[in-house]
């Protein structure tokens, strides 16, 4: 099972969120996809800077089910 990194935009002036972002790269533990969360999320904000919606980040990480390609084996 590997988890994915969704990020969420909001506006605390407004109260409102977009929709939530699924990042392309997924993780092995949940650890690993919630210290990349905080990583990107203080990388998107000082990229955005001060602004007049008070942008905030949010983050969430969540299970994601890999199936495993079938193998048919001669007998």
């Amino acid at each position: 099972m590997k988890f994915a990194l969704y990020m969420i935009m909001c506006s605390a002036l407004y109260g409102e969120c977009l929709p939530a972002h699924r990042m392309p790269t997924t993780y092995n533990t949940h650890y690993e996809c919630m210290i990349a969360g905080y990583e990107e999320a203080l990388k998107k904000q000082k990229e955005i800077g001060r602004n007049k919606y008070q942008t905030l980040i949010k983050f969430m990480c969540s299970y994601e089910k890999v199936e495993q390609p079938k193998v048919e084996l001669d007998t």
